[in-house]
C-alpha cells in the first residue's frame, strides 16, 4: 500500500474483505484518483441536490398514485 509496508493481502485480512476487493480499489483509485470513491462528502451541491429531487419526485408520484386509487375506489362505491 502507499502508506503502509504491511502486504497487500494483510492489509485486505484487517479490513475483512477479499484481496482482490482491495486490488480492484487500487486500481481504480490509480486511474481515476478522487473521481474513483464519489462518496457523499465529494459530491457535488448540484448532484446532491438532483438526488433531493429524484426522491422527492418519487414520493409524489407515490401520494399521486395512492390518491388516484382512493378516487376511483370512492367513486366506485357512489354508483
Amino acid at each position: 500500500m502507499k502508506s503502509s509496508n504491511k502486504p497487500l493481502a494483510q492489509i485486505a485480512r484487517d479490513l475483512g474483505i477479499a484481496d482482490s476487493t482491495l486490488h480492484h480499489w487500487r486500481k481504480l483509485e490509480a486511474s481515476q484518483g478522487e473521481q474513483a470513491f464519489p462518496g457523499s462528502e465529494h459530491q457535488k451541491a448540484q448532484e446532491e441536490e438532483i438526488r433531493r429531487l429524484k426522491r422527492e419526485m418519487e414520493n409524489l408520484r407515490q401520494k399521486r398514485d395512492i390518491r388516484k386509487e382512493a378516487l376511483g375506489i370512492f367513486l366506485r362505491s357512489q354508483l
